[in-house]
C-alpha cells in the first residue's frame, strides 16, 4: 500500500471518530433533549450548559476535546511505523485538521455539527502542548473577564496561530494550526454579528433552560 494511501485512510479514520458528537451521545444517554433542538441549536458543551444539566456540558467538553487530543496522539504513534519519516509531521497535522473537521461536518449527524472550540484545543494540545495551553488559559482569562463563551473562543482561535508563527515558523503544524483558528471563526459568524449587535448571550443567559 502507497505511504499516500495509508494516509488518506489515517486522514479518514480521524474525520469518522471526529464524526461523533458527544454534545449528542451525552445528551442522549443523560436522557435530555437533542442540544439541536433549543438554544442555538448547536450541538456542543456551552448549548448543552443551557439544558441546566451541568454534568451532561462537562462531559461534552471533555468529550469532544479528548477525541481531538487522543487522534494526534495515535497518529503520533502509528505515523511513525507506516509512513517514511518526511510524511510523518505532515500526517500528523493532516489527521489532526480531519478530526476538526469531523466535528464540524458529522457524517453521523447530516453534518450537522458543533463549532469546535473543545476539540480545536484538544488537537493543538496534542500538535503543540504549550500552544494548546497557552489558548487554553487565554480563553479561561477573556471567558473569566467577559463572561461570553464565543469571545473568548475567537480571542484563543486569534492568539494561536500567532502563537504557532512564533514557536515554529512556517512549517505544516502552522498551517494547521491556521487552518482550523479560520474554519473555527467562520463557525462564529452568528456569535460575531452579535457581539457587534451587543446581542450575544453570557454564560449566565445559557445556563438558564
Amino acid at each position: 500500500m502507497s505511504s499516500e494511501l495509508l494516509l488518506a485512510l489515517c486522514a479518514l479514520m480521524a474525520y469518522l471518530i471526529g464524526s461523533i458528537s458527544f454534545a449528542i451521545v451525552v445528551s442522549r444517554l443523560r436522557g435530555i433533549a437533542d442540544p439541536r433542538s433549543y438554544g442555538s441549536g448547536n450541538p456542543g458543551a456551552t448549548n448543552v450548559l443551557r439544558s441546566g444539566d451541568k454534568l451532561a456540558a462537562v462531559l461534552t467538553l471533555l468529550g469532544d476535546a479528548t477525541k481531538g487530543f487522543v487522534v494526534v496522539l495515535m497518529m503520533g504513534m502509528i505515523a511513525p511505523r507506516v509512513l517514511p519519516e518526511p510524511m510523518v509531521t505532515a500526517a500528523i497535522a493532516v489527521c489532526g485538521v480531519a478530526v476538526f473537521l469531523g466535528h464540524l461536518y458529522p457524517i453521523y449527524f447530516r453534518f450537522q455539527g458543533g463549532k469546535g472550540v473543545a476539540t480545536a484545543f484538544g488537537v493543538l494540545l496534542g500538535l503543540t502542548p504549550e500552544i494548546g495551553l497557552l489558548t487554553g488559559l487565554i480563553w479561561l482569562i477573556v471567558a473569566r473577564v467577559g463572561r461570553i463563551s464565543s469571545l473568548a473562543a475567537l480571542s484563543a482561535a486569534g492568539a494561536a496561530p500567532i502563537l504557532a508563527l512564533f514557536s515554529r515558523g512556517i512549517d505544516i503544524t502552522f498551517w494547521a494550526t491556521l487552518t482550523i483558528a479560520v474554519l473555527l471563526v467562520i463557525r462564529h459568524k452568528k456569535n460575531i454579528i452579535q457581539l457587534m449587535s451587543g446581542r450575544e448571550q453570557t454564560f449566565r443567559d445559557r445556563s438558564q433552560p
